[in-house]
């Protein structure tokens, strides 16, 4: 019971430190670094078996590697897209700058990127477009708002489109093509929603007729790197392959990543082969440019929320929510809003601790498919509430009470339509009405 309370100080403590990292001279990474090790620690100190420990880390650092070497792989090869200008090719296509317009092509734009990508990859590239298309002002921090809002839902429908998503299918308890049928439709309306709230505002009105000139066009001419098509292809193909090999020979995902990174990895070898002033679009040195501060923070948060698992602290609070919220629509609804204030990557971590009975909640039962939702699009209500909303804070120096003002009182609405429109497709709530009408 002492081990429990320390445990559990311990990760509280450690977790607000993170929240504040703004205000605090450290970097939430080696924050998490600490708490991870802290917490197995206390909990080897605390166990009746060394070896048992030992064995429960064992199991723990298999799961959470496996994630964190498809965030290595996927980020490398994104990078390589990157470097070859292949997003370029996408982004070429937004040709409007009518406030509104320009609100929901940015909005559908990263909603694609990040179903196929990630919400922190899409959020980067698409704030880094708005700085060449609008000048700073108002009206960009809305745009880049609306990045935001839309990464984190086209990231909720598939399993490669954010992390949480991503760790519930790698552990088996979403599916590809179930998950892409029944979340795809909310996921737009959570999207959708916003926008038309959004570009029905004065200010978006005002704002937009202030700094955009419709007839300047959207990108200056940029050199484009040799065989750009090719890497992008490949590229996206290496990306969209994974759940296809999963499929195929039942192998990790990590696996299917590692296994496309090794064939950009060729490709961008030969076509640059003895070209020292290319050596810079190669793999060896995109490695230098991704984010392995990210995948470190990850790496802490997991094994620090393993721990908890380990000592049964995840367990406990499963059985409190049972005995006190017996609709799981509701347990998934409020996980999705608690992950407006705390990071959905821990969040969804303790879910999967707390609830890991498959013969209870199998794989694609709705449960499953409304935490991958919740916790993905709830991320948005506050701009601290998910990794894209943490970059774009840091990318445009917005801070907490602007979003809050601005844009969360949208995010909201357009998080319960989309919850709501899951549960109208799949007949609970006309069942309900009809009942009650009887």
């Amino acid at each position: 019971m002492i081990q429990n309370i320390v445990m559990a100080l311990l990760f509280g403590i450690g977790y607000v430190v993170i929240i504040l990292e703004e205000s605090l001279p450290f970097n939430k990474s080696g924050m998490a670094l600490l708490m991870a090790v802290s917490l197995w620690v206390v909990r080897s100190i605390g166990a009746p078996s060394l070896e048992n420990v030992v064995l429960e880390l064992q199991h723990a650092t298999v799961e959470v590697s496996q994630i964190v070497f498809y965030l290595l792989g996927a980020m490398t090869i994104v990078e390589i897209i990157d470097a070859h200008q292949g997003f370029k090719l996408v982004t070429d296509y937004i040709t409007s700058r009518k406030p509104k317009i320009l609100l929901w092509m940015v909005g559908f734009v990263s909603f694609s990127l990040s179903s196929v990508l990630d919400n922190l990859t899409t959020t980067i590239l698409m704030v880094s477009l708005l700085r060449k298309l609008v000048p700073p002002s108002e009206y960009r921090k809305l745009l880049g708002a609306v990045v935001v809002i839309a990464a984190n839902a086209g990231g909720a429908w598939t399993p490669t489109g954010d992390v949480t998503t991503t760790m519930l299918w790698m552990h088996g308890h979403i599916s590809t093509f179930s998950t892409i049928k029944n979340l795809l439709l909310p996921s737009v309306v959570s999207l959708a929603v916003p926008l038309a709230f959004m570009s029905m505002t004065s200010e978006v009105n005002e704002i937009g007729l202030n700094t955009c000139h419709s007839h300047t066009p959207l990108l200056a001419s940029e050199e484009i790197a040799p065989r750009e098509k090719l890497v992008f292809g490949v590229g996206l193909g290496a990306l969209v392959f994974v759940p296809v090999f999963k499929s195929l020979t039942g192998l990790p995902p990590f696996m299917g990543i590692l296994f496309g990174l090794g064939v950009v990895w060729i490709l961008t070898d030969v076509i640059h082969y003895g070209d020292l002033e290319r050596q810079n679009l190669t793999v060896p040195h995109a490695f230098s440019r991704i984010d392995i501060q990210g995948a470190m923070f990850f790496l802490g948060i997991l094994l620090s929320v393993s721990s908890l698992e380990a000592v049964g602290i995840l367990r406990e609070i499963a059985k409190y929510l049972d005995v006190h919220i017996h609709n799981v629509e509701l347990i998934a609804s409020v996980i999705g809003v608690v992950s407006a204030i705390i990071d959905n990557v821990p969040l969804v971590a303790a879910t999967m601790g707390m609830y890991d009975d498959l013969s209870k909640y199998p794989q694609d039962s709705e449960f499953w498919q409304l935490i991958a939702f919740c916790a993905g699009t709830g991320g948005s209500m506050l701009i601290t509430g998910s990794a894209a909303g943490v970059a774009f804070m840091g990318m445009e120096k917005v801070n907490f009470f602007w979003y809050f003002r601005k844009v969360s009182r949208f995010s909201f609405i357009g998080y319960v339509a989309g919850v709501a429109t899951y549960l109208v497709v799949h007949n609970h709530l006309l069942d309900e009405l009809l009942t009650n009408v009887v």
